[in-house]
């Protein structure tokens, strides 16, 4: 396995009225991250909010290239990108235990923090198709270039792990510095984008090629 220490590139907030960041996901050009009540856009380029969508925000966000999706409690809302409005929900896996959440391959992939479960269901329906167990507390989840990539948080200790979606294998293991947390985690170009919890702030770090 391989591992190294995160090179952080960039911090973003803490931003007005958000305590804790939860999910994020990136559209290509706005980071969206989860506050609670609101799912927020953040170009990173500027580090301005440019948009706002007043929904339930509990935990992971996803985007499939034209929706947003967002876990609320015991479900999982599909929003539309122009208007924020709630168009379909399904029920999330662990009915309020989920934390990340990533698109990949026409499935929706679902971390469930204290179950230490990552879960690929049906976006339509919220059947699990695929469960991957983890040894560790699972929290944000992200796809990239065919890699399965999640976030861990226990105590003052957070890393960014790529795992084999078959086994759950870790492959490839990122460690964060002592005391900065991944709730939320994105793969956006050369970088991950992580979510910070209850610092409110959200840590780009370098991606390894």
């Amino acid at each position: 396995m391989k591992n190294s220490q995160a090179e952080i590139i960039r911090e973003y907030g803490p931003f007005p009225g958000a305590s804790a960041i939860h999910g994020l996901t990136f559209d290509g050009r706005h980071v969206w991250f989860a506050t609670g009540d609101k799912l927020n856009a953040l170009d990173p380029e500027t580090g301005e909010v440019v948009r706002a969508f007043d929904v339930a925000a509990h935990a992971g966000t996803a985007f499939d290239g034209t929706h947003l999706f967002q876990i609320a409690e015991d479900r999982i809302q599909k929003i539309d990108l122009k208007s924020g409005q709630v168009l379909a929900t399904i029920p999330a896996p662990g009915h309020g235990g989920d934390s990340g959440l990533a698109w990949a391959e026409g499935s929706l992939w679902v971390g469930q923090d204290r179950g230490r479960k990552i879960h690929q269901i049906d976006p339509e329906t919220g059947e699990i198709l695929r469960t991957i167990e983890s040894k560790r507390i699972v929290t944000g989840v992200t796809w990239v270039d065919g890699q399965l990539w999640h976030g861990t948080w226990e105590g003052s200790e957070s890393d960014v792990r790529r795992v084999d979606p078959e086994t759950g294998e870790v492959l490839e293991q990122i460690d964060m510095p002592v005391g900065t947390g991944v709730s939320g985690l994105e793969a956006g170009g050369d970088r991950f984008f992580c979510g910070g919890g209850s610092s409110g702030r959200i840590r780009a770090i370098r991606r390894p090629k």
